[in-house]
Parts: structure tokens; C-alpha cells; sequence
């Protein structure tokens, strides 16, 4: 494979989404024997994408990175001390597109062995590829950060999109009652399908105000912010006494909001489940594939839908990034290699 060579999206440097541009480079070789390489099938688009894309940030130099996380495919070759995969599985990752590996904008990209996981059986490639950066999010979000339990109320802004729809379910699986904010009708019927109890139009209710009637003025058990910014300090005031707060973004805090949030006894969490990655920190890399299992299992029962907004071809990455910093997607952008 030495001298094959396939499409890629590559980056020329750091910008807009016109810097997104198709290439024919080399297939990545193995890097080590313990490395798979994966004929991918689909790719899915993140906001942490748009974000490198603009500002490498881990990797500052590597200007010319292949972007994106979210893999599936099938494996198209194996180091030679590889024992968890053979030729032809069907595998699905989060894995790379950060500037370190190669990412999933591409036709073949290699990843360790241990951060791979055999893809849900139910599953088309497209939604497989959607799924493993939202739910490890999710996972690590409500069981590792929050500690959500059955009963517990937790608020989910932001339910419709890439994470909202996968947290409402694995909220419901954990038998939490579930509150939702939302921007339109469409994403109201959407997340109440879903199982969310209490559904609030962000743009015309104070989403505190609901959240303190739905709780009878206790405030949530667990908020789950995926906004920042002016929703993450106004959501100081809907957790509940003792509650837990937990954030997938950098946190404007004043002394103000602190003192706040200490005199409530909250526990503020964050979220980044690139950390391990970014970190090179292998074991906790190999739990995460765990949840990659256990959702896939999920999937398998019927128990997790993923909801697909686009298909685009990897061609039209740059159009892909575009529609996704314009706001408001319900569900996740994924583009496809064939």
C-alpha cells in the first residue's frame, strides 16, 4: 500500500471553511504493530471541526491536518500483533482529526486497535459515524460528571442538536425525567419523541422560570449546558440547591457567579472528552471504547436512535462546516466517501 494514494480533505491553513480542500495524498501506513487501517465509509462533522478549523489549537503547527473524529468503516489491514479485529470488520471510532493522527475527512485513516469498536449491527455506516464523539460526550457527561440517577430531574439545553438528542436518551435509559430547551415546533415534537417531559421554548420563556414551576421551585438535580456563554450563568439559577451543573464549554465566570455558585453548593463539572486524546492518556482512551460498545449495544435493542440531518459528499466538506456554524441543525452532518 506503500504507494496508493487516496482522497482527503485537507486543511492549507488555518481559516474559513475555504480552506478545506480535496487532495490526493498518500494512504496512511501502519504505525505500529499494533495499529488498524480502516477503508472508511463516513465521516461526521463536530463543532470542535469548525473550531480547528479556524484555530488549530493542540496543534498549532500542523496547519495541514485531515479533520474530524468520527469514523466508521471496515478494516482494510492489521499490524501484525493486532488481536481484537481481522480484515472486513465493521468498526466505528472517535479517533484522530485533532492534528496528531490523521483524521476521518479521508478515504483510509489508521487508529490503535484498543480505540476501536465493532460498529451497531442495526446501524447504517452513515448514522455509525455520526454517533461516537456525541455519545462518549453524553456518557461522560451524566454518568462520570453529573452522577445522574433515576428520578432525578435534569434540564438538556439545546435538545435537538448532535448531543441534546442523544443525552435525552440516555437520561431516559437511566430513568431521569427530563426537561429540554428548544428553538422551534419542529425540535419540540422532535425531543418530546424522545422522551423529554418538559419541553422550553428558549426564545419566548425564561428557561429558569420553567425550569423552577416543572420542579416545583427546587431547581434541576443536573443541568446540562452544551451553549456557554449567557445560558451557562443563567443556568447557575436552575440547578437546585446542592445540584450539579456540567458544561461542554469554557465558562465566563465573575467573582459574582462564583460566590453564587458557592453559596447554592453547586458542582460545576466540564466536559471535553477529547481530553484523553489531546492528553495521551491510553486507558482512560480504552473506557471510552467501552462506551463505544455499551452504545452500540443500546443501539442494537432499539434503546438509541441517532438522527441524521444531512448527508454530504466528502467533496463538500467545506459546504458541510458552513451549514453547521450557521446554527440551529437538528441531529448530526456527516459526509460519506462514496
Amino acid at each position: 500500500m506503500t504507494h496508493a494514494m487516496m482522497s482527503a480533505i485537507q486543511m492549507i491553513s488555518a481559516g474559513t471553511s475555504e480552506v478545506l480542500q480535496l487532495r490526493n495524498i498518500p494512504v496512511p501506513p501502519l504505525p505500529s504493530s499494533l495499529h488498524i487501517r480502516v477503508k472508511l465509509a463516513a465521516a461526521s462533522i463536530n463543532p470542535i471541526d469548525t473550531k480547528l478549523r479556524s484555530k488549530p489549537a493542540y496543534y498549532p503547527d500542523n496547519v495541514h491536518a485531515i479533520l474530524g473524529c468520527d469514523g466508521a468503516g471496515v478494516v482494510q489491514a492489521v499490524g501484525a500483533d493486532v488481536t481484537r479485529f481481522a480484515v472486513g470488520d465493521e468498526v466505528y471510532f472517535c479517533n484522530g482529526g485533532i492534528g496528531d493522527e490523521p483524521g476521518c475527512y479521508a478515504e483510509f485513516t489508521t487508529l490503535h486497535e484498543q480505540y476501536a469498536a465493532h460498529k451497531p449491527v442495526t446501524y447504517s455506516m452513515t448514522e455509525s459515524a455520526a454517533l461516537p464523539l456525541v455519545l462518549i460526550t453524553v456518557w461522560e457527561a451524566l454518568f462520570e460528571r453529573a452522577n445522574l440517577q433515576a428520578g432525578q430531574t435534569v434540564l438538556i439545553h439545546a435538545g435537538a442538536g448532535g448531543v441534546g438528542h442523544i443525552a435525552i436518551q440516555i437520561a431516559r435509559h437511566l430513568g431521569a425525567h427530563v426537561a429540554v430547551t428548544v428553538s422551534d415546533e419542529g425540535k419540540a415534537k422532535f425531543t418530546k419523541g424522545l422522551g423529554a417531559e418538559k419541553i422550553i421554548h428558549y426564545r419566548e420563556q425564561d428557561f429558569v422560570q420553567e425550569t423552577l414551576a416543572w420542579t416545583k421551585g427546587k431547581g434541576a438535580d443536573v443541568v446540562f449546558d452544551t451553549a456557554g456563554g449567557e445560558t451557562f450563568l443563567r443556568s447557575l439559577n436552575a440547578v437546585c440547591v446542592g445540584g450539579k451543573l456540567v458544561t461542554l464549554l469554557s465558562t465566563p465566570l465573575s467573582l459574582a457567579d462564583s460566590q453564587l455558585a458557592r453559596l447554592r453548593n453547586l458542582s460545576l463539572c466540564y466536559e471535553l472528552m477529547l481530553a484523553p486524546q489531546v492528553m495521551k492518556l491510553h486507558e482512560k482512551r480504552i473506557a471510552q471504547r467501552r462506551m463505544l460498545e455499551k452504545g452500540a449495544d443500546l443501539a442494537d435493542e432499539g434503546k438509541l436512535k441517532i438522527l441524521l440531518s444531512k448527508t454530504m459528499p466528502l467533496a463538500q466538506a467545506a459546504a458541510a462546516h458552513r451549514l453547521l456554524e450557521q446554527g440551529g441543525v437538528s441531529g448530526k452532518i456527516v459526509l460519506t466517501m462514496q
